[in-house]
């Protein structure tokens, strides 16, 4: 099923106060896995989350997951117009709507969700990946070794060093510049003070000799402009002091950049290993994320049957082989561990069966106890009920055509032969569907045909024989020998799970010539009823199946009682199945070729091991 009509929300609805979508909800079918296909839930999408519960009355215990729709894809199926799928990373969650028109809802109510929450976008998507590039490995690198360089004492020794020489030098230029400036003001007065004089001597002053008056001139300047007259300034000193300096900082660079070549080596090293191990790591997840989509189709819906699986033909018989032999694998387990511990089931007072005292051409008087009173009302008048006709036909059919020799019929094909047991085919297809109608012979020593039709027919022990049934119930009562069953096989991916609506009836066949056998027959066919109406969660198969029971019996020796050594069922078994679906042909022969003669060593291994030491029941 679907999302249903029950849905609490809207696309539309927006709170008015923050602004944000409301709570929207509602069923949807959800892929759960391989074994239990879709499944109806209640999803819920809310606060840019959405979440799924087992139904809506469990919501109070909790939600069985959720996805954050931030870095959500939504995909739409490209061939199922119900379906669509949302992706975080490497969860998927496949969804299925009631109608297209149901999942374009969903779609746009996520849309608006996302969009909501600032999300939504492709560049946003990109922007909040989750992946580290190799670009931000480097910077972690980049980040780890600096760290690693502040460990460097020698080289944190040669910094401080640095630092050192830079604020001499600071205070020396420092220095240096107050000396010039000072020299400057002192040559300016100077200069100021000697023009003034020469124009005052003009007018007051004999002419001397320009040698006598330069030379006092450049006393008195040479006099006011010495060194030490400006704050004893030692301008040598300062230049040897400056020179030494700089030669420090020039061999203490030397020093840093020797340091730091041999560091960036070390760097690179550590940087191209860390880079090796960071493509090895990155080549492991690409491999195991290769792998991990190789067996995610091992349970994905897009690889199951379908007419658009993305699985073909030869992975498609892999996968039902190992399916399969997994299957037969637990019933092994499980029919080992019911041999350690042997149910004792309690024997109701009398004989379970009738008894016969002497050989076949003699009297049968039968005697049942009240727990197979179901067998003895077989034998009687069949009571009427509207399948009455249907099932007249169906045993008239069978008994004409079944019972027919086959092995001269060049149309039939002999596929198994194992002992007594011979099963034959005709290859049979109807608009791509195989309908191969299939028969086998099989003869059982110690056992009644009744018997073995009993056992065949009787529900109370079908889940001890039958292990493809996963679970099966009684829709309706006809009559005493008459039911209607409704079933589910088990599934075997990628084949999708198969049920089975029919109708059951177990008949004696009156024979009409006193030497010919004891005969009995349970037919099962297909039908309709309102009470198993076909879901999307199963193909419905078709089937029109036969058992037919012959004993046969050796007479004693002597007047001595008949035993289980002097009868044999000859079986009849006959199916003709149409299995629905787009499951390939090949693979549907092989697993007939394999399962039916199976089926019948089982059943009738069970059968045997059932009757031994009880009376015979003709």
């Amino acid at each position: 099923m679907s999302e249903k009509s029950s849905s609490s929300g809207s696309e539309e609805d927006i709170d008015p106060e923050s602004g944000q979508p409301l709570e929207f909800g509602g069923v949807l079918s959800k892929w759960t896995n391989y074994i239990h296909g879709w499944q109806d839930r209640w999803v819920v999408l809310k606060n840019n989350t959405l979440s799924y519960y087992k139904s809506e009355d469990e919501r109070e215990y909790g939600c069985r997951g959720s996805l954050c729709l931030s870095k959500a894809v939504i995909t739409p199926h490209e061939f199922d117009e119900c379906r669509f799928d949302i992706s975080v990373n490497d969860s998927v969650w496949y969804l299925r709507a009631e109608d297209p028109e149901h999942r374009q809802r969903w779609i746009e109510s996520i849309e608006l969700h996302r969009a909501e929450s600032g999300y939504g976008s492709e560049s946003s998507l990109r922007r909040h990946g989750s992946m580290l590039s190799l670009t931000s490995a480097a910077s972690a690198l980049s980040s780890t070794s600096t760290s690693s360089f502040k460990k460097g004492y020698r080289l944190r020794e040669k910094l401080a060093e640095m630092e050192t020489f830079r604020d001499i030098l600071c205070r020396q230029v420092d220095t240096l510049q107050k000396y010039f400036d000072s020299c400057a003001d002192v040559v300016s007065k100077d200069e100021f003070q000697r023009d003034g004089e020469e124009d005052e001597d003009e007018f007051l002053t004999p002419t001397r000799p320009d040698g006598e008056n330069n030379n006092g001139s450049k006393e008195k300047l040479f006099s006011s402009a010495n060194p030490k007259g400006i704050n004893g300034i030692d301008f040598k000193g300062e230049a040897i002091t400056f020179k030494a300096t700089t030669a420090g900082i020039l061999s203490t660079l030397s020093h840093c950049i020797e340091l730091m070549v041999k560091r960036e080596d070390s760097w690179q090293k550590r940087l191209d290993r860390e880079l090796e191990k960071r493509r090895r790591v990155e080549d492991a997840y690409k491999s195991a994320m290769n792998e991990l989509k190789k067996k995610s189709h091992y349970g994905g819906p897009d690889y199951e049957e379908g007419p658009n699986s993305l699985i073909n033909e030869d992975e498609f018989y892999d996968a039902v082989e190992a399916e399969l032999d997994r299957q037969d694998k637990i019933e092994e387990q499980c029919h080992s561990e019911k041999v350690r511990k042997p149910y004792l089931s309690p024997v109701p007072p009398g004989d379970a069966f009738s008894v016969i005292g002497t050989h076949r051409f003699a009297n049968k008087p039968h005697s049942y106890c009240s727990s197979l009173s179901s067998v003895e009302l077989v034998s009687a008048s069949d009571e009427i009920h509207r399948f009455s006709v249907q099932v007249e036909e169906m045993v008239q059919n069978h008994m004409t055509y079944s019972l027919q020799d086959v092995g001269g019929d060049a149309n039939w094909q002999l596929v198994i032969e194992e002992g007594d047991m011979k099963v034959y085919r005709r290859e049979v297809e109807e608009n791509g569907i195989v309908l191969d109608p299939l028969k086998a012979t099989h003869a059982v020593k110690g056992v009644t045909g009744h018997e073995v039709c009993h056992y065949f027919w009787d529900t109370d022990f079908r889940m001890d024989w039958e292990s493809t049934i996963e679970n099966f119930n009684v829709v309706e009562t006809l009559s005493d020998n008459a039911i209607i069953v409704y079933q589910t096989h088990k599934r075997v991916w990628p084949a999708s799970q198969r049920d089975v609506l029919y109708l059951s009836a177990i008949r004696k066949v009156h024979a009409t010539n006193e030497n010919d056998p004891d005969t009995w027959l349970v037919c099962n066919f297909s039908v309709e009823h309102d009470k198993a109406l076909p879901t999307n969660r199963c193909v419905r198969a078709k089937i029109n199946v036969a058992m037919i029971c012959q004993t046969l019996v050796s007479p004693p020796e002597g007047d001595r009682e008949i035993s289980r050594d002097n009868i044999l069922c000859k079986i009849t078994y006959v199916a003709n199945v149409n299995p629905g679906g787009w499951a390939p042909a090949s693979v549907l022969r092989a697993v007939a070729k394999r399962e039916y003669p199976k089926f019948l060593k089982r059943f009738t291994t069970y059968v045997q091991e059932k009757t031994a030491g009880k009376p015979i029941l003709f």
